[in-house]
């Protein structure tokens, strides 16, 4: 089944940006994909304390996510032990976390399997006759998601890269630690019904649906009534809209709360990245889009906010520290005790003030485009992020402006209207995902990524 969804430019009002989303969204049946948490979450009325540390495996082992997945594996070996390892290219950092952790399974890029052999070669003596086994490219990928011994794994590769794995992780019945925002942007109609079917758990671990997931512990069926996402405004919070049109990628990099990679700096700075979690909050709590709502709060102290039937609001509070959750998902539902002089108690004192603010629409047109590629559902909302990936891509080697970065990802939902798949298959998403990337790339001069 087929539709179409209107550019939200080409749309005059809100009001009619809505009503043009929930006709589109009636029309290709996005509401019949099952939430992950519907509204609520319950712990397992089987569920015992874990006596044992718990097996996992990690997806980009090397990257900003796997890295702090690691630190906590470090501080809590009582509660975690790593299984199995997937890093890109980093031979340096995979051997480091190697001979600390020692995983059964490591996986790398086919590229970089013979460095990696060389270099175990040469630590021979200090790993003492312990060898993991070495996998590679997106096989080596799917191995470490699935491996045997491991009851969840990490999704922490970027970008639509992770979507193969985390499924096969799925079929192999192992509950997801989600830090992979394509699994549900662009897999969503896909992987929810996958994860309903082997009876898995979607644990989120972005900060902001951490947080949501904390607040709806036991709430009641029906007790959620709306969602409110927090924003930093990130690093063009306090600049006007003329002034974006001088916008450099230092400039775009310079976040004022958390410390994060290059692509979600850039996502923070254009809005993009509370865009997409718009999607990501629908997907795993079945909350419709005109309930779910985005606000800036520049202290990054309150992670994200749910509203009851009652109107009461939950909100989750702490550090700017993506350490916790993690720990979060890697623990649920239990919480781990963790040590004051690596993990900060929250001080009301020292917080001082909280301030919220409205986003500007025009500052900020991510937003729209989001909100309409989500009403449209299917297809469209893989495209929308793998477009953004490319043209943030572009931004940061220089190849256009800061601006274009709006324009260049709605050219590319216009182009996907007529080919939306409502209902896709795997192969439907990485194919449009590839094709949103190809598009992106043609009209900026830029390259798409090698997978694997």
């Amino acid at each position: 089944m087929r539709t179409t969804v209107m550019s939200s430019r080409k749309v005059a009002s809100a009001k009619a940006r809505r009503a043009e989303g929930v006709r589109a969204a009636a029309a290709n049946g996005a509401d019949a994909v099952p939430a992950a948490w519907p509204g609520t979450c319950k712990v397992p009325d089987n569920y015992t304390k874990r006596t044992t540390p718990k097996p996992i495996s990690i997806l980009g082992c090397t990257g900003s996510i796997g890295t702090q997945t690691l630190d906590i594996c470090r501080e809590h070996p009582e509660s975690f032990e790593v299984k199995a390892l997937s890093a890109g290219s980093n031979v340096d950092l995979l051997m480091d976390q190697i001979k600390e952790f020692k995983p059964e399974l490591v996986s790398i890029k086919e590229t970089k399997v013979a460095e990696l052999r060389e270099a175990l070669s040469a630590a021979k003596s200090d790993l003492g006759g312990y060898a993991p086994e070495i996998a590679a490219g997106v096989d080596g990928m799917c191995e470490v998601a699935a491996f045997p011994s491991v009851e969840a794994t990490v999704t922490g590769i970027v970008g639509c890269a992770g979507l193969t794995p985390t499924v096969a992780a799925i079929k192999a019945g192992k509950d997801i630690c989600l830090a992979n925002k394509e699994t549900l942007i662009a897999g969503g109609p896909f992987v929810l019904p996958l994860a309903k079917e082997h009876g898995i758990n979607i644990l989120p671990a972005d900060s902001e649906h951490s947080a949501l997931f904390q607040c709806i512990q036991g709430l009641p069926e029906g007790g959620l009534r709306r969602i409110i996402l927090t924003a930093s405004g990130g690093a063009f919070r306090d600049w006007d809209v003329e002034r974006l049109k001088t916008a450099k990628v230092s400039d775009a990099l310079k976040h004022p709360n958390w410390d994060m990679g290059k692509k979600i700096t850039i996502d923070s700075a254009t809005l993009m990245n509370k865009g997409l979690e718009v999607i990501e909050a629908h997907y795993l709590y079945g909350t419709s889009y005109d309930d779910i709502e985005i606000v800036i709060h520049p202290q990054s102290i309150i992670h994200s906010m749910v509203e009851t039937a009652d109107s009461s609001v939950l909100a989750q509070l702490g550090w700017p520290d993506m350490r916790l959750p993690i720990l979060y998902t890697l623990s649920w539902p239990e919480r781990i005790m963790t040590s004051e002089e690596t993990w900060p108690r929250l001080d009301f004192i020292e917080m001082g003030d909280l301030t919220f603010r409205k986003p500007d629409n025009k500052k900020y047109p991510s937003m729209d485009i989001a909100y309409a590629a989500g009403r449209a559902g299917g297809t469209m909302t893989g495209v929308l992020s793998a477009a953004n990936e490319q043209a943030v891509e572009a931004f940061l080697n220089e190849q256009i402006g800061y601006l274009d970065i709006f324009k260049h990802v709605e050219k590319a939902c216009e182009a996907h209207q007529n080919d939306l798949v409502a209902a896709p298959t795997l192969e439907d998403i990485v194919h449009y995902d590839q094709w949103a990337r190809d598009f992106v790339a043609e009209q900026t001069g830029s390259k798409v990524p090698q997978i694997a």
